[in-house]
């Protein structure tokens, strides 16, 4: 059973936009708190940003003003809205939940910025 799945990862020009789409089990989507993470070629993971149950939202610096994440109750979804595109956003990007204390994550979805 899948419990995260990332979709809408691909190909941007730097400045361009991307929105990553997450789709989450019930039991994930009613934690305390949801993430985005990354992870690039040779490089450690990298905390995105998160959302909680009652909507608030952090930022890593790197990303801070540039994306933004929402979320779905409807449709248990998590969305990561990506803005003006850099190289060093490159990396497979998942999310990530919490089933009790148990640490869920996706498959990730790769996002590419090149020219």
């Amino acid at each position: 059973q899948v419990q995260l799945a990332e979709s809408g990862g691909g190909l941007v020009q730097p400045g361009g936009s991307l929105r990553l789409s997450c789709a989450a089990s019930g039991t994930i989507f009613s934690g305390k708190v949801m993430a985005w993470y990354r992870q690039a070629p040779g490089k450690e993971r990298e905390w995105v940003g998160r959302i909680t149950a009652g909507g608030s939202t952090d930022y890593a610096d790197s990303v801070k003003g540039r994306f933004s994440i929402s979320r779905d109750p409807r449709k248990n979804m998590m969305y990561l809205q990506m803005n003006d595109l850099k190289a060093d956003d490159t990396a497979v990007y998942y999310c990530l939940g919490f089933i009790g204390t148990s640490e869920v994550r996706g498959q990730g979805t790769q996002v590419t910025v090149s020219s």
